[in-house]
């Protein structure tokens, strides 16, 4: 039997904070139960997730570097570092693998700053403002997207 493709679902600053930080914008889900959904949706999509989330841009540069060889493909939600972060860009453009950003707000109906995203340029996709059912919906459109992406 053939290994299931594991997605590797980035988490970025704050985010571990979750059902606490500011639950009028970001909900009152915590991240552990995102990782529940994710992980009920990839078993009924056949695919594997290695669910991760960090404070540090360098570590998930290093995440996202390591993911060429490891994973079929990347989900991330980068936080702030969506808005602010080369480093991550770059080592998204290098993993030559599908990349789909995800948002729990829409970020282009809060402050102008958030409307600047370096992820998305590495991105094959973009989901935002579906609060936690974006990651679900990120993990089907990876499980479908097409070899010649």
């Amino acid at each position: 039997m053939a290994a299931k493709p594991i997605i590797l679902i980035l988490n970025g600053p704050n985010l571990n904070l979750l059902g606490t930080r500011e639950p009028e914008i970001y909900g009152t889900t915590t991240l552990d139960a995102i990782q529940e959904e994710c992980e009920e949706a990839a078993e009924e999509l056949g695919l594997g997730i290695d669910f991760r989330q960090t404070n540090h841009e360098g570590e998930m540069v290093e995440w996202i570097q390591q993911a060429h060889d490891r994973n079929a493909g990347i989900i991330i939600n980068a936080g702030a570092h969506t808005h602010t972060s080369i480093a991550i860009l770059d080592a998204l453009k290098a993993s030559r693998i599908p990349v789909i950003e995800v948002h729990l707000s829409n970020i282009f109906r809060r402050e102008e700053f958030r409307h600047t995203s370096y992820v998305s340029q590495a991105a094959d996709g973009v989901i935002c403002g579906l609060g936690p059912a974006g990651y679900v919906l990120a993990l089907e459109a990876m499980a479908n997207l097409p070899e010649d992406r």
